[in-house]
């Protein structure tokens, strides 16, 4: 049972303010996880004068590390977190002036998906705390634009958003058909147990790895991902899950019959290749 291939979907690394990406892969692993997707963080995790491209980079060579010095295969996801607008507005720039910057940013992005370094976009959505009127126009105008330009490159996006039940999902599902993208090349990030295509109308939710969630979830279906979301902070140690949680999830799911070895693996490995164009080797 150790052999079965575990995927994290979502899963941070941070060197400066975290455990870094070789002691988070190996914890991983030791746990009996085999793959890992990581986003960038926040530019202001970092340092005051990261660039977007400085932090999307920076992820790069993480993912780089993990899979030269561990028994992990890792791939990067670049992006801008929509919280990157809100704290340009905050700080008082003008919306239209942040939204420039962010649609610069995703344009980044898209350009290392097309080089190679990268897997898809993502995180890139709206915020989970209340914005003006104004400000949530941008953010639909910046999901929209990312899936644009995850349709031209033919990658997936990732979405961070508020707690999204079956409306959220149809209204994504709506803009994924407008820019004509695959609506299942649309990762809800920090999923609850939306399997049902009724549910999530063809996105591809990343469920947030706990108990509930995920026995949930598997009494609908297996066409879903799982996602710690850690953010490897030691200021907030564990959270949102810790790195050990979905191959430890994964194991106690098989060991008391809620999940066999062959839908795990399409959980943990066709479900991953299909939506991110990847092969995991195993």
């Amino acid at each position: 049972m150790n052999n079965i291939p575990v995927t994290d979907n979502h899963i941070h690394v941070d060197p400066l303010n975290g455990e870094g990406p070789i002691d988070v892969a190996n914890k991983f692993h030791r746990a009996g996880g085999s793959c890992m997707i990581v986003p960038n963080k926040p530019t202001w995790t970092v340092n005051e004068n990261c660039t977007f491209q400085d932090a999307m980079e920076l992820v790069i060579e993480h993912v780089e590390d993990i899979n030269k010095k561990t028994d992990v295969k890792s791939f990067a996801v670049v992006g801008a977190h929509p919280a990157e607008l809100s704290r340009r507005v905050k700080a008082g720039m003008d919306v239209d002036a942040a939204e420039l910057l962010m649609q610069k940013a995703l344009k980044t992005a898209q350009k290392l998906v097309l080089e190679g370094k990268a897997v898809a976009i993502g995180e890139v959505g709206r915020p989970h705390y209340e914005v003006s009127p104004q400000e949530l126009e941008a953010h639909n105008r910046l999901i929209i634009y990312a899936m644009e330009l995850a349709k031209d490159a033919g990658c997936p996006v990732q979405l961070h958003t508020e707690t999204a039940g079956s409306e959220q999902f149809l209204e994504f599902a709506e803009m994924a058909d407008k820019v004509k993208i695959p609506r299942n090349k649309v990762i809800k990030h920090f999923s609850g147990a939306y399997v049902l295509k009724t549910e999530n109308h063809g996105l591809t939710p990343s469920l947030i790895a706990t108990k509930d969630v995920v026995k949930e979830g598997l009494q609908k279906g297996k066409n879903f991902l799982m996602e710690t979301d850690y953010l490897d902070d030691k200021t907030r140690p564990g959270a949102v899950l810790g790195p050990k949680t979905v191959p430890r999830r994964t194991h106690e799911l098989i060991r008391q019959g809620l999940l066999d070895e062959k839908d795990a693996y399409k959980i943990h490995v066709t479900n991953v290749e299909n939506v991110y164009n990847v092969d995991l080797e195993v």
